[in-house]
């Protein structure tokens, strides 16, 4: 979810309809404690219409998690999650994220770094089955030992990326794990969670005491709503309230940020609102030509326009 979940779209979410918890996009702990600082610590931007909102790291260095979680803890977060799942190459080449499962000595040593530093701030964990093969048992107890105040499980090992369909019968395995031996984690799951149903029956279906939600919130911007019926869903929505939403997202983003981030990560967005209704392919592709803030923003207030004089 880099370079997406930033403050703007989890502004956006929050209007349509709130989840119980927000996390930032992953924020690298060794480029907070050099240099770099500036070039990473944006992703740490929030408001408090985002609470409670959960900072999520990754790295491989003990002594600059303790010093993230510090800072962490003094930009007013609501608790610190460590990443131990990304799979990305050049990550894990490097020993983070899922490169972990295969080296629990380190990440034992991170979590208790961020737990110094985060002094008393809760922190979790959001892992993998495992790396390249499926290890449920062995990781998920070894997790669930440390006694993390949050234990996520993805429901595909590193290897699988997201090629195979998340496997939610595993992800059931640590619930019974952390029940077995007595632990206070939480456990959530997550993997192909792209409907309301989903989130509402997974629970109950495979002992979870929630779900996390990523890539499934572009299939319903409405996923978090309360009311129980499928009419509800974004998809259904009228054309001027996706577009109209598109161009608030647009305009918050710009707004926001200018041009400290690259205009063109919010043509990312197009297929979550310009969809569902006739002509929706032709309207994105006019998106996709635009090159800058003005000119994306006119074809859309163009349309909106045109929505709005053919409702009256």
């Amino acid at each position: 979810m880099e370079d997406v979940t930033d403050t703007v779209f989890r502004r956006i979410v929050a209007s349509v309809a709130p989840p119980d918890v927000y996390f930032t996009e992953f924020v690298n702990a060794d480029g907070l404690c050099s240099r770099g600082h500036d070039a990473v610590a944006h992703r740490l931007r929030f408001t408090e219409t985002e609470r409670p909102i959960v900072a999520q790291i990754w790295g491989n260095t003990p002594e600059n998690y303790v010093k993230a979680a510090r800072m962490i803890r003094a930009l007013g977060f609501d608790g610190i999650d460590i990443n131990m799942g990304c799979p990305v190459k050049k990550i894990v080449k490097n020993g983070a994220c899922s490169a972990l499962i295969e080296n629990p000595a380190l990440a034992s040593e991170l979590f208790h770094a961020a737990c110094e530093g985060a002094g008393g701030l809760p922190v979790s964990i959001k892992t993998r089955l495992g790396f390249r093969t499926t290890k449920t048992e062995e990781w998920g107890r070894f997790l669930l030992e440390l006694c993390p105040a949050v234990l996520t499980m993805h429901g595909r090992t590193a290897r699988d990326m997201s090629d195979v369909p998340a496997n939610w019968n595993e992800v059931a395995k640590v619930c019974a794990i952390r029940d077995e031996i007595g632990a206070e984690t939480l456990v959530l799951g997550n993997g192909d969670v792209v409907s309301k149903t989903d989130l509402d029956s997974f629970p109950g279906r495979y002992g979870v005491d929630g779900v996390m939600v990523a890539r499934g919130i572009f299939k319903d911007l409405n996923m978090f709503r309360r009311g129980p019926t499928d009419e509800e869903s974004f998809a259904n929505r009228h054309r001027a309230e996706k577009v109209e939403l598109y161009l608030r997202h647009v305009a918050l983003y710009r707004a926001t940020w200018g041009d400290g981030r690259n205009f063109n990560i919010m043509k990312k967005f197009a297929k979550v609102y310009i969809s569902g209704f006739p002509g929706a392919a032709t309207l994105r592709g006019e998106l996709m030509e635009t090159s800058n803030y003005d000119q994306m923003m006119q074809i859309l207030e163009g349309t909106h326009h045109v929505e709005a004089q053919s409702a009256t």
